[in-house]
């Protein structure tokens, strides 16, 4: 069994166990306590720096096309 395997049968078993909202609930824990150890302005600056990756990848009229998306 590869590591790969290995995990997904441990996350399997830990969502047939908890629920799947387990893993929002920890998720949510683990944003506040990044949050608080590090601050808003952390969230903003990778959120900047994914856009910008983003945007060299696709260009700038992707964003217009999932807006439309989301409009809809």
């Amino acid at each position: 069994m590869s590591v790969r395997e290995a995990g997904k049968k441990g996350g399997d078993t830990v969502r047939d166990r908890y629920g799947s909202t387990f893993y929002e609930d920890i998720g949510r824990k683990g944003g506040k306590a990044t949050r608080d150890r590090h601050g808003v302005e952390f969230y903003e600056t990778i959120g900047q720096k994914g856009g910008k990756v983003v945007k060299e990848k696709y260009g700038s009229d992707f964003y217009e096309e999932i807006a439309h998306k989301g409009g809809q």
